[in-house]
């Protein structure tokens, strides 16, 4: 019997299993898939997944894999913190982003009491969830255990709950609300770039 998701908990378990396993192929992805999560899709559609994931292929081993770009432990990802620029200015780190960018598209609620913190996602992307903010080493967070569609968070201050849930709220809803107008002012200045009259006017 398989399951329906959502595109996001989908694209959740597809990261999760290219995470833990060395996949070299998309037949292979879809048996995964459907091993694990009892997830069945059409090629055209994990086509389309990957696509929209940013999933590349790295030679590990001798055969060519999937992978993501910025998987947790994966190519090119550094643990935590912020990063330092040759002229000593600090920026955000790339785990940094990513935590925001999985906060605004899979978290669904947070609710703080004492030092924990309760996470809902959609079913089956807690578990990617925890690993991304495990990967992020806050140091406000000192664990996390991630269920189904669950994400335990365990503030370090005994007392801050309530702090970190405002942090995570904050930083889903920044990105919910500036990124599609950012992407909306990106088309609007190509659109104007070829017009080259869209700031023209006579007043």
């Amino acid at each position: 019997m398989t399951t329906p998701l959502t595109k996001t908990a989908r694209h959740a378990r597809i990261a999760d299993i290219l995470a833990r396993e060395q996949v070299r192929s998309q037949e292979e992805l879809a048996d995964l898939l459907e091993r694990y999560a009892s997830v069945h899709v059409t090629q055209a559609t994990l086509s389309r997944d990957l696509v929209e994931l940013g999933v590349v292929r790295l030679r590990q081993g001798g055969s060519l894999v999937y992978s993501l770009p910025e998987e947790p432990g994966g190519p090119g990802s550094h643990p935590g913190g912020a990063l330092s620029s040759p002229g000593g200015a600090r920026t955000e780190a790339p785990d940094d982003t990513r935590l925001t960018r999985y906060l605004s598209e899979l978290m669904t609620s947070a609710e703080a009491s004492a030092n924990l913190v309760v996470l809902r996602t959609p079913a089956g992307a807690a578990q990617f969830l925890a690993s991304v903010i495990d990967h992020a080493a806050l140091p406000s967070v000192l664990g996390t255990v991630a269920g189904d569609d669950t994400v335990l968070l365990i503030a370090r201050d005994p007392a801050g709950g309530d702090a970190l849930a405002a942090d995570f709220l904050r930083r889903a809803t920044r990105r919910r609300l500036f990124g599609p107008a950012l992407r909306g002012a990106t088309k609007l200045r190509r659109s104007c770039g070829r017009k080259r009259d869209c700031g023209s006017g006579t007043g």
